[in-house]
């Protein structure tokens, strides 16, 4: 099974997820260039290399208009330095206030319709109505589309809860808004071309401390992080300041199959997605893709019994009565047995919860008194199977992959029928 497991040491934010699954592709300027073809108004993507604590990943600009958001609106704890925006004022509630927020992007929300007035000009504020006709006018699939606007909703009623207002009263900030819609399509975008089947993720680090805002101070993780990250499994860490963000928990939150460690899996991809700011731990996201061993598909019971007291006849129909009951597997082996007598070993591979079935066909069908079973685990890769044209017709191949492996082979009716017209 194709897994994606998202490691959130240092918490997430949405470039960092961005980033960390543009380099899980393995081609980080082609996912740059399809990203930048999708057509959000105004923005444009840049990905760069970036270090941590001498580890190589790529961070995620996001530019709107010509400028990134961190340029002129918040303090984040990802960035690389830190300040109150004492040169920007924000109008909210007929106060004038400075914020400092310490994480790497958010989806700025007020109470009240209004305009943020910068020294840089005027800056207007959207409903979640004109988010949705963002998102629906991209040149994207419809499933990107989908998923895009319900990560958007998880955070609109995080917000709404956490002011005490309808979400038809939630207005997002012009800049805050377009660098938010970047990063939620930009990584639903990436998700569906990465394709996996299953996505775990670990443990969310939200930081922990304080956050300053006009209206006093806020504890970490903020109320609208709060509010999304209910029912997720998280902890504060050892990092003060603001991992998690709104954006960052609301992809999660809609995406993760499950929570927990990492799976047994066998890992074709890495992904490093770096924030701004230097920690004394590497302030990373990292993904990893590969094939995970499932519990339920690759655990099987290995059954098998001595006869030497049987015909071919009678050993060949058993084990087609064998196969055609549901067995995975069915082969027979010549051994030796007691007083030097020739014999055979009989062999069926079944499922956990066809035992019994099994031991009842096996007593039934032959004339051992005994049968051995062993538990066992297996890795195998996923199946399916296609049709190729070939010169001698169509022709149906089983295509076999997983661990960084692809096999193709004609089915044997196929050939043999092509043989026999030659």
């Amino acid at each position: 099974m194709k897994t994606l497991y998202i490691e959130c040491n240092m918490g997430a934010a949405g470039d960092m997820l961005l980033a960390s699954l543009a380099e899980l592709t393995g081609d980080v300027k082609a996912c740059e260039a399809e990203l930048n073809s999708i057509g959000i108004p105004g923005v444009t993507y840049d990905f760069e290399k970036s270090a941590k604590c001498g580890i190589e990943g790529t961070h995620a600009h996001v530019v709107v208009n010509g400028v990134e958001e961190d340029e002129h609106m918040h303090e984040h704890g990802h960035e690389e330095h830190d300040h109150h925006h004492e040169e920007h004022e924000y109008s909210h509630d007929d106060h004038d206030h400075h914020h400092e927020h310490t994480h790497e992007e958010h989806a700025h929300t007020h109470e009240h319709e209004h305009e943020h007035h910068h020294e840089g000009g005027h800056h207007h504020h959207a409903h979640m109505s004109d988010i949705e006709s963002i998102i629906t006018g991209l040149k994207v699939s419809d499933k990107v589309k989908a998923d895009a606007l319900a990560v958007y909703g998880l955070i609109a009623e995080a917000e709404s809860k956490a002011h005490g207002k309808p979400i038809t009263d939630i207005h997002f900030h012009e800049v805050g808004t377009m660098d938010a819609v970047a990063d939620i399509v930009g990584v639903c975008f990436l998700l569906e071309k990465i394709g996996a089947d299953k996505i775990v993720v670990s443990p969310l680090a939200t930081g922990f401390g304080q956050v300053r805002c006009a209206h006093g101070i806020l504890p970490v993780p903020a109320p609208a992080t709060a509010s999304i990250i209910e029912g997720i499994p998280t902890y504060s860490g050892t990092v003060e300041g603001e991992l998690l963000t709104p954006t960052g928990a609301a992809l999660l939150k809609h995406f993760a199959d499950r929570y927990g460690s990492r799976p047994v899996m066998a890992i074709s991809n890495t992904g490093y997605g770096m924030g701004k700011k230097d920690f004394e731990k590497a302030n990373m996201l990292r993904t990893f893709i590969g094939e995970e061993v499932s519990d339920d598909d690759d655990k099987v019971i290995e059954m098998s019994c001595n006869v030497d007291d049987m015909t071919g006849e009678e050993i060949g129909y058993a084990t087609g009565v064998f196969m055609n009951s549901g067995a995975l597997d069915v082969f027979t082996t010549p051994v030796y047995m007691k007083k030097n007598r020739p014999g055979i070993l009989i062999t069926c591979i079944v499922k956990p919860e066809d035992k019994e079935k099994f031991a009842k066909l096996i007593f039934e069908h032959t004339t051992t008194i005994g049968i051995r079973y062993t538990a066992m685990d297996r890795f195998r890769l996923s199946r399916h199977g296609e049709k190729v044209m070939t010169k001698y017709g169509e022709v149906s191949v089983k295509v076999s992959e997983g661990f960084g492996v692809t096999k193709v082979k004609p089915e044997y009716d196929d050939v043999s029928g092509i043989v026999g017209k030659e």
